[in-house]
């Protein structure tokens, strides 16, 4: 029965990600400073997860004298890899609810103002429809989180499912308060690097303190490092001022169109592999990048199309087979290798028009 509603809400949200949400716009957020920038909140988020992993970790120490088996009995392998916090464990306050019910809490703000902040990235108009859609996609993602804690049903699930239905409608009515990106085109090179920084971030929070492996931590430093003085780096590039050929231009006009589209998807689309739904999930996102170039791309280029996708495949398989760990590093690596190869083909694909019209023979 599980698989069949992920399937339906799957169904649903691709229909309502292709049919709905290019339909409408939303006012403009220009300014705003750091406070209404979605990053900052992205930062506080995590610092809450944090937070509550080394609370938990006092609850373990005082409560269940470091045990966890009450609790990892429900869950998959790989759970509560607990930090040795020493003295600190016993100095700090033991509060049950930091037993599944916080993570329940932020799990979706953390979600949303990841995606948002890679929209706000890209431009002004692909983060205004996404904050458009902020109700589509708070209704997948939380009736997806819904599904999967039925499906580890604990003695914690009946509260988790409240508790995440009201962060499902908190959390939209918070989100007009963020303010957009820059009305300019985005450059793609500085843009992809951002987005696998910010990819090995998410995967290092999703694994330390989704996970409840704080003691994964230390392991995970030197990569989370790298990718901070990486994603500085981007986003200083990116300030760069650009002007897109007529190939990058239908590569940043698809790729625009698909982030939008896939918001409101992405979430119960990820889960499908994981929970027998995998067929349903290719095919909504064949569905969902087929509206994207659809919308996106120039049609007159169609034969660019086809050189720029054969490139972004091979990158892909390359990118894919480097990346070890969890399917979603492997899926990000996959990504990146996709949109650099893709996008390094159709910059050199204008360069030599460019030269053409320049140089004539």
């Amino acid at each position: 029965m599980g698989e069949i509603v992920l399937a339906a809400v799957i169904v649903a949200a691709t229909v309502a990600g292709v049919w709905w949400v290019p339909r409408g716009g939303a006012p403009e957020r220009p300014g705003g400073g750091w406070l209404r920038h979605p990053g900052t909140w992205l930062a506080a988020v995590i610092a809450l997860f944090f937070v509550n992993q080394m609370l938990f970790t006092a609850y373990v120490q005082q409560a269940w004298h470091g045990d966890t088996s009450s609790i990892a009995r429900y869950m998959p392998p790989g759970w509560f890899d607990l930090a040795d916090l020493g003295s600190l464990s016993y100095a700090l306050p033991a509060w049950p609810w930091t037993v599944l019910h916080a993570q329940s809490a932020v799990e979706l703000p953390f979600g949303l103002l990841a995606y948002l902040l890679v929209c706000r990235w890209f431009g002004a108009e692909a983060f205004r429809r996404a904050i458009h859609a902020r109700w589509l996609v708070s209704a997948s993602y939380t009736v997806t989180f819904c599904l999967i804690e039925w499906d580890l049903y604990s003695p914690y699930t009946v509260g988790d499912l409240v508790i995440r239905v009201v962060s499902g409608l908190v959390t939209p009515l918070l989100l007009p308060l963020l303010s957009e990106g820059a009305p300019t085109p985005p450059r793609l090179a500085p843009f992809v690097a951002s987005v696998g920084a910010l990819g090995c971030i998410v995967l290092a929070v999703y694994d330390t303190v989704t996970l409840y492996n704080l003691g994964h931590t230390v392991s995970w430093l030197p990569l989370v490092a790298v990718a901070l003085v990486v994603l500085a780096a981007a986003r200083v590039w990116a300030r760069r001022p650009v002007k897109h050929g007529p190939t990058m231009a239908s590569v940043a006009g698809a790729l625009g169109w698909f982030l939008v589209l896939f918001f409101v998807p992405a979430l119960p689309l990820r889960y499908g592999f994981n929970f027998g739904t995998t067929a349903v999930s290719l095919l909504a996102g064949a569905v969902i990048v087929a509206a994207a170039v659809w919308r996106g791309w120039d049609h007159r280029l169609l034969g660019r199309l086809a050189l720029a996708a054969g490139a972004g495949v091979v990158g892909a398989a390359i990118g894919y087979l480097l990346a070890h760990g969890y399917p979603e590093a492997r899926l990000l690596a996959a990504a990146v290798g996709f949109l650099l190869a893709g996008a390094g083909v159709c910059a050199a694909l204008d360069r030599v028009l460019a030269d053409r019209l320049h140089n004539p023979a």
